[in-house]
């Protein structure tokens, strides 16, 4: 089954200001699937503690994608997209 990208608002403000495709997020949300089904994919994924329990995070170069899983309706919800320094804030 496919899996349904959804941005917030932050999200989409991030990759409109910087002219980033969506398509860059989709292709390491994808990447961060295939590592949950157990394959061997290069990507940075964490599960985050504190105040983003819950949450994992992706990185790529000095960006960080913040997201959430929703399994049974197979979501997945990009928080927040953001430079390394500024992400946790």
């Amino acid at each position: 089954m496919d899996w349904g990208i959804s941005l917030s608002r932050q999200a989409e403000k991030f990759l409109a200001q910087r002219h980033i495709p969506d398509e860059f997020v989709a292709v390491v949300i994808q990447k961060a699937l295939q590592k949950f089904e157990g394959e061997m994919v290069a990507v940075d994924l964490r599960r985050l503690t504190g105040k983003w329990a819950g949450y994992f995070r992706v990185r790529v170069g000095k960006i960080r994608i913040i997201f959430s899983l929703n399994f049974p309706q197979h979501r997945v919800l990009i928080e927040i997209i953001d430079n390394r320094d500024s992400v946790y804030k």
